[in-house]
């Protein structure tokens, strides 16, 4: 029955999905002699957090009652104030969480609190669900960097454009419709300049409800985005380029005369530090890139240990040459056992096309403090 409830509560905190960020996605679920009696979940930054909401609805009747919830109950005053607070001050009697909360100002300490006030507390339902339902916030609360998701479309001989460049559309209408749905989940969506020159893309999500566009990015370290571009004119959604310190002066005013957000960053190897470039994002509580770059950018991301996981969309077609391009540039490995490896794959058709989903195997793991 643990797990039932539990199971709900995750799935209410799914609801939020791409909208609480730089907080976590929490669902919670009161219960009372075998039935509901309330349920909530975090909707956005700033709002009161599924407990609040999963009490309010209850009202009296919380009192004696048992509470599920996907994450630790906070116990500071942030935008909000504390729950645990509302918790034991509505008299639950007992709290069931999935995982302790990694941010240090909390980690365990909202669960000490509901413990010294008499409340009895279960940890460990659900764990690993509630560890990738929120896996974007994991990762950025204790690094600061964001989660990345590397997403590419290509054919099934492994080319992302035709060898006169034509790319659109290597897949079909339903996995376009699933990458604005990712577009819609992740707080920023990252291009090269390759990109943006070849294909003038909108970076949007557009969606049938209409969706949340991302931040749109551009690593262009000679500040080369055309001023004619869709992602500087259409007005749509907040635009960052990356450039260095040698870009043109002249260029750069222009750009920024355009309303787009210049951030110099330091020179690495062939172009931008994109190691330096993320903690920049992460700073401004970016917590997670969506990338669709081309081959050059996926490679250096690749190379730097920046991507967590890969989103990979295969087309059933042929179109051969060695010309034509594939998803990952760069030297590449010359040795099988160095090659990038993926755990824990799924795939799953959308459409007529292969989705074939993963994370990187040698990523850092952002682990989780546990007392149970």
């Amino acid at each position: 029955m643990d797990e039932k409830y539990m199971e709900l509560a995750l799935n209410l905190a799914m609801r939020a999905h791409g909208r609480t960020s730089p907080n976590p996605m929490v669902g919670a679920v009161l219960v009372r002699d075998g039935k509901v009696i309330g349920e909530g979940w975090h909707k956005k930054a700033g709002t009161p957090h599924a407990e609040i909401h999963a009490l309010q609805e209850a009202g009296d009747l919380a009192q004696g009652s048992t509470l599920y919830v996907t994450l630790e109950p906070c116990s500071h005053y942030g935008r909000t104030g504390p729950c645990t607070e509302a918790v034991i001050k509505a008299g639950i009697k007992k709290v069931i969480v999935a995982m302790t909360d990694p941010n240090p100002l909390v980690g365990g300490k909202g669960i000490a609190q509901l413990r010294q006030a008499g409340v009895e507390v279960v940890e460990g339902v659900l764990t690993e669900k509630a560890i990738r339902l929120n896996e974007v916030f994991l990762k950025w609360i204790t690094t600061r960097m964001p989660f990345t998701v590397l997403k590419t479309a290509m054919t099934l001989d492994g080319k992302i454009a035709t060898r006169t460049g034509q790319s659109q559309w290597i897949t079909g209408e339903s996995a376009r419709k699933q990458v604005h749905i990712l577009r819609d989940r992740y707080d920023a969506i990252l291009a090269g300049i390759g990109t943006v020159l070849a294909d003038d893309p909108a970076l949007t999500a557009r969606l049938p409800s209409g969706g949340q566009n991302p931040i749109r990015i551009v690593v262009d370290s000679l500040a080369r985005t055309p001023l004619n571009a869709q992602i500087v004119n259409d007005g749509l959604a907040r635009t960052l380029i990356a450039v260095t310190e040698g870009a043109p002066s002249a260029r750069v005013k222009a750009l920024k005369a355009k309303g787009a957000e210049i951030v110099v960053v330091p020179a690495g190897s062939g172009g931008i530090d994109l190691e330096q470039l993320f903690q920049l994002l992460g700073s401004q509580e970016i917590t997670s890139v969506l990338v669709e770059g081309g081959a050059s950018v996926n490679a250096s991301l690749l190379k730097a240990g920046l991507v967590d996981k890969v989103c990979w969309f295969i087309a059933p077609k042929i179109v051969g040459s060695h010309a034509a391009p594939g998803p990952i540039g760069g030297e590449g490995i010359s040795s099988l056992q160095d090659a990038w490896q993926i755990k824990e794959m799924t795939a799953e058709f959308v459409g007529q096309d292969l989705m074939i989903s993963g994370y990187l195997k040698n990523r850092e793991e952002y682990h989780v403090h546990r007392t149970y």
